[in-house]
C-alpha cells in the first residue's frame, strides 16, 4: 500500500510540478546511458505521459531532445518506419512551437539529416529531396558548412539512386573542391560523380579506378568490367575491413551479406550466395523461425528484404519457389508503399516493380509452354496489370470511395490534401522554371513535407475504417464486358527482352511473345514517320511496307475478324496509332485505297483492364464547354480553330470561349459544369525539366495543376498538338496532358500523338461532332470521322496521308451509337416497308405506286 501511495505521489508531483522539463531530460539521459530494449519500452511509456503534460516551450524542446535520441535508437536497430515517425514528430513539434527562437538546438544534425537519409533508404524519394533541400538551405543561412556539405552528398546520392545522373554530377562538381571538405567526403562525392558519368556514358570504368579508389569502389568497378573473380577477391578485403574497423548496425551488416551474395552469384557460386542470403535474413529476423523463406507475418517494411528475395528468385531453379520469393518482394514493397504520399515517389518505384513483374511473367510463360495450364496465363496477366498505371488507378479508386461516402470527413480531408499537394508541387515547378529562388523553393518543400505528414496520419485512420484499395480485375469480368461489346482485347507488356501480348476474347486468353530487340527498331522507326508530313509522303510505298510489317509483328492479324478491338499499349507502343497500320500488302500510292485497319475495325485504347471494365456514370449534362484562344496576330495563330468552334456551335449545345475570353481563369471556373470539354489550342509534351503543358490565351496550365482538379466530365477532346505525348515512365506511360485529365477523373478522352495540321484537324473535328451529335458515341464518332476524311473526294491524296488523320486516338468506353438513334432508324425503315406493302395491296393506281417509290 505504501508503494502504491509513493507511486501516486510521484506521478502527481510529475504532473503538477515545475520540473517537468527536468524530468524529461533525466528520462532521456537515463536511456542514453543504457540504451537497451527494456529501457526503450520504459522511455516510450514516459514519452507518452510527457506529451500529455507538456505546456511550455521548454517542455516541448526537452521532448524534441528525447525524441531525437529515441529516433536514433530505432534507426540503429533497423526499425525504420518507427524511426521515421519519431523524427517526423520531433521536427513537427520543433516547427510548431518555433523552438529555434528560444534555443540553438541543432535540429539539422539530430533530426533532419537522419530523416532525409531514412526517406532515401525507404525509397520515399520526394520526401527525401524536400527534407535534404530544406536542411541544406537552413545550414547555408546559419553558416553550418558541414551540414551544408552533408546535404550536398546526400542529395547527390539521392539523384544517383533515381537515375538523375546529370543533376548528381552537377551537384558533386559544385562541392568537390570545397575548402572544408574532408578526405572521406571528397571520396564520396568523387565516387558519386564517377558512377553517374559511367551510367550516363554507358561505359566501363578505367583501370585507374581499381587502384586509387577505396575498396568499396574498387570491387564495384571490377564488377562493372565483369572481372568477377577480381571483384570477389576485393570484396572479401572490403568485408574484412568493414567487420574489423567498424561497429556495424543490424541493417548495415545485413547489407554486407547481401552484397556478398551478389558477388558469389556473379561468380556462379550459388550455394555460397544462398548461404549469404540466409545470413542476411537471420540478421533482419533474429528471432524468426523459418527454413528457407520466411512467412509474410515475419516481414516488415525494409527494402533489404526486397534485395534478398529478388536475388533468391534469380538463384532458385524451382519456378514455384522462385515465384513465391518474388511475391514476398511484392509484399514488402506494398508495406513500404503505404508510407509514400506522392505520385512522383510511387512512379519512381514502379521501375523495380516492373522489372520483377517481367521476370515473373517469364517464369509463367515457360511453365505454360510445358503444361498448357491456362491458369498460368491468368496469373501472368495479373502481374502485367499490377504494374500498369498504378497511380492513376489508385487516384480513381480514392475518388470513387469519396463519391460513395461523400460526407466522410476523413475522405474529404484526404482529397483536399491531395489537391493541395499538387497545387504546391505546381508552384514548385514554376519556381524552378522561372525564378529559382532558394528561399521560396525551401518554403514550398517544407509545405510539401507537412502535407505528407498529414496524409500519412490520415492513411492510418482511413485504412482502419475501409478495406484496402484493389485494382485487379478478374478475367471473368473482362470477358463479360468483351461479350457485351462484341470485342477482343489486346494488352501489351513491354519488357526488356520480350514484349508480351495478351489476347483476350470472350471465351479464351492467349499469350504471344515478341522479341523486344527485334521489334523496337521497327516500332520507333514507324513512330518517327509521323514527325513531319514528308515522313510518309516522300516515300509512300516504303510507308506501306513498314505499316504492314508492323501489323504482322504486333499480331493484329490474330484479331482481324473482330469488329471492335481494345488496345492496352505499353512502352513505345503508347505512341503507335494502330488505326494507321495496313492489314495487307499493297503497291498503291492512293491512300483512299489502302487497307488501313480503320477501314475494317474500330479501335479503342485503354490504360489498363481496370479502366476498360470501369462502370461509367455519365453526366446528364452533355453540353460542350469549348476554349479557342486562336492567338491572332502572333506566330502561334490557329486560323482554322474558329472553324472548329463554328462546327461545334452548329451541332451541339455549347458555351464557347474565343480569343481573349479563352483564359485559364474561365477554364478553372467552368470546367466542372459541363459534360464535354473541347480545347483547341497549343500544347507541349514538355521535357525532363518542364512538364507537359497546355496554353490558354493568358496563361499556361502545367500538368500538376491539372492533377489537382476533380472532374466528372463525360468526354474531353484535346484538339491540340502532342496532348498524348510526355516523358515516358516505365509502367505509368507518358506524363502527358491527356494523363493529367485522366488523373483528374476523366474516363473518356480524344487526344493527339504528334504535332497536327490546323486545317485537317478542323475538318476531322467537324466530322467528329456531326457524327457525335447523332450517335452520342465518341468511340463511333472518332472512327467515322477518319473514314469520312479518307472518303472525302475534295481532299487531295497528299493530305490523306495518315499523318493528317491518324493523330487522334480515343481512350475510354466502347459505346455503340445511341440506342435512341438505332430505335429511330428502325421505326423509319419499318414505316417505309409498311407503306410500300400497303400501297401494293390497297392502291390500284400504278402511277401512285411508281410516284411513291421514286420519292424514296
Amino acid at each position: 500500500m505504501k508503494k502504491l501511495l509513493f507511486f501516486f505521489i510521484l506521478i502527481h508531483g510529475l504532473c503538477f510540478s515545475q520540473d517537468l522539463e527536468e524530468s524529461i531530460y533525466v528520462a532521456a539521459e537515463t536511456f542514453i546511458a543504457n540504451p537497451n530494449s527494456a529501457n526503450f519500452i520504459l522511455l516510450s511509456q514516459q514519452e507518452w505521459k510527457f506529451k500529455t503534460l507538456a505546456k511550455t516551450k521548454s517542455d516541448q524542446l526537452a521532448l524534441v531532445f528525447l525524441q531525437s535520441h529515441k529516433g536514433h535508437y530505432l534507426l540503429n536497430n533497423s526499425k525504420l518506419k518507427e524511426a521515421i515517425s519519431t523524427f517526423e514528430d520531433a521536427i513537427t513539434r520543433f516547427d510548431k512551437h518555433k523552438l529555434s527562437k528560444i534555443s540553438d538546438f541543432d535540429i539539422i544534425e539530430t533530426c533532419l539529416i537522419p530523416l532525409g537519409n531514412l526517406y532515401t533508404k525507404t525509397n520515399d524519394y520526394t520526401n527525401a529531396e524536400n527534407t535534404i533541400k530544406r536542411y541544406s538551405y537552413l545550414a547555408k543561412t546559419q553558416g553550418k558548412t558541414q551540414h551544408e556539405i552533408s546535404g550536398a552528398i546526400n542529395l547527390a546520392k539521392l539523384y544517383y539512386a533515381i537515375d538523375r545522373h546529370e543533376t548528381a554530377i552537377k551537384l558533386a562538381s559544385e562541392f568537390i573542391n570545397h575548402p572544408k571538405l574532408s578526405t572521406s567526403q571528397k571520396q564520396k562525392l568523387t565516387g558519386i560523380k564517377t558512377e553517374s558519368q559511367i551510367a550516363l556514358a554507358n561505359t566501363l570504368p578505367s583501370n585507374n579506378t581499381l587502384v586509387s579508389a577505396p575498396l568499396e569502389q574498387t570491387y564495384k568497378a571490377a564488377l562493372k568490367i565483369r572481372d568477377f573473380p577480381k571483384a570477389l577477391d576485393l570484396f572479401q578485403q572490403y568485408k574484412d575491413e568493414q567487420l574489423t574497423t567498424k561497429e556495424l548496425y543490424q541493417r548495415d551488416l545485413a547489407q554486407l551479406y547481401i552484397e556478398e551474395a551478389q558477388v558469389y552469384y556473379l561468380n556462379t557460386n550459388n550455394n555460397k550466395a544462398l548461404e549469404a542470403l540466409q545470413n542476411a535474413l537471420k540478421i533482419l529476423i533474429p528471432n524468426g523461425k523459418f527454413k528457407n523463406l520466411p512467412s509474410e507475418s515475419l516481414l516488415y517494411p525494409e527494402n533489404k528484404f526486397i534485395d534478398i528475395f529478388d536475388l533468391y528468385s534469380e538463384i532458385e531453379t524451382n519456378p514455384e519457389t522462385a515465384l513465391k520469393s518474388y511475391d514476398l518482394s511484392f509484399y514488402v514493397s506494398d508495406l513500404l508503399k503505404k508510407n509514400w504520399t506522392t505520385q512522383e515517389t510511387k512512379i519512381l518505384n514502379q521501375y523495380k516493380y516492373r522489372t520483377r513483374s517481367e521476370k515473373c511473367i517469364d517464369l509463367l510463360s515457360l511453365e505454360y509452354k510445358k503444361t498448357k495450364d491456362q491458369t498460368l496465363l491468368v496469373k501472368a496477366l495479373e502481374y502485367s496489370e499490377s504494374t500498369k498505371v498504378f497511380t492513376l488507378k489508385e487516384m480513381f479508386q480514392k475518388k470513387q470511395r469519396l463519391e460513395k461516402h461523400p460526407k466522410d470527413s476523413l475522405l474529404i480531408k484526404e482529397f483536399n490534401l491531395l489537391k493541395k499537394q499538387e497545387q504546391v508541387t505546381n508552384k514548385l515547378v514554376i519556381e524552378h522554371l522561372e525564378q529559382n529562388r532558394a528561399s521560396e523553393i525551401t518554403k514550398l518543400s517544407k509545405e510539401l513535407s507537412n502535407i505528407s505528414l498529414e496524409l500519412k496520419s490520415l492513411e492510418t485512420l482511413i485504412s482502419d475504417k475501409y478495406s484496402s484499395l484493389n485494382n485487379l480485375i478478374s478475367l471473368e469480368a473482362i470477358q463479360q464486358k468483351l461479350k457485351q461489346n462484341n470485342a477482343t482485347l489486346i494488352e501489351y507488356f513491354y519488357g526488356k527482352h520480350t514484349i508480351y501480348q495478351f489476347i483476350i476474347s470472350n471465351s479464351r486468353i492467349e499469350l504471344k511473345e515478341i522479341e523486344t530487340k527485334k521489334a523496337e527498331n521497327q516500332i520507333t522507326e514507324y513512330i518517327s514517320l509521323f514527325n513531319s508530313p514528308s515522313g510518309i509522303n516522300n516515300n509512300i510505298i516504303s510507308y506501306a511496307t513498314k505499316a504492314h510489317k508492323l501489323y504482322k509483328l504486333l499480331n493484329i492479324d490474330a484479331v482481324s475478324s473482330t469488329p471492335n478491338v481494345i488496345i492496352i499499349p505499353d512502352g513505345w507502343l503508347n505512341f503507335v496509332p494502330f488505326e494507321t497500320l495496313l492489314s495487307a500488302e499493297t503497291k498503291t500510292t492512293s491512300f483512299a485505297k489502302m487497307p488501313f485497319v480503320i477501314n475494317t475495325q474500330n479501335i479503342c485504347y485503354n490504360s489498363s483492364t481496370y479502366f476498360y471494365t470501369l462502370k461509367n456514370t455519365p453526366k446528364n449534362n452533355n453540353e460542350v464547354l469549348g476554349f479557342f484562344p486562336v492567338f491572332n496576330n502572333s506566330d502561334k495563330t490557329l486560323t482554322y480553330s474558329v472553324n472548329e468552334s463554328e462546327s461545334i456551335k452548329d451541332e451541339m449545345d455549347s458555351e464557347l470561349f474565343l480569343n481573349n475570353h479563352a483564359t485559364k481563369t474561365n477554364f478553372l471556373k467552368k470546367v466542372s459544369d459541363y459534360g464535354i470539354l473541347h480545347l483547341s489550342t497549343h500544347a507541349s509534351s514538355g521535357n525532363f525539366i518542364k512538364p507537359s503543358n497546355i496554353d490558354f490565351y493568358d496563361e499556361t496550365l502545367y500538368l500538376n495543376e491539372l492533377y489537382s482538379l476533380k472532374l466528372n466530365t463525360n468526354l474531353v477532346v484535346l484538339s491540340a498538338c502532342e496532348t498524348g505525348i510526355g516523358e515516358l515512365k516505365k509502367a505509368e506511360g507518358a506524363m502527358s496532358i491527356s494523363r493529367g485529365f485522366q488523373y483528374a477523373g476523366v474516363k473518356n478522352l480524344l487526344f493527339s500523338l504528334w504535332q497536327i495540321n490546323d486545317l485537317s484537324t478542323s475538318q476531322i473535328m467537324q466530322s467528329f461532332y456531326k457524327n457525335y451529335s447523332k450517335s452520342k458515341s465518341a468511340f463511333f464518332a472518332n472512327h467515322q470521322s477518319k473514314v469520312d476524311y479518307l472518303e472525302n473526294k475534295n481532299i487531295s491524296n497528299t493530305k490523306k496521308s495518315p499523318y493528317y488523320w491518324g493523330a487522334f486516338v480515343y481512350y475510354g468506353d466502347i459505346s455503340e451509337p445511341s440506342s435512341n438513334l438505332v430505335f429511330l432508324y428502325t421505326i423509319i425503315i419499318t414505316f417505309i416497308v409498311f407503306i410500300i406493302l400497303f400501297l401494293r395491296n390497297k392502291v390500284n393506281s400504278p402511277k401512285w405506286i411508281k410516284h411513291f417509290k421514286s420519292f424514296f
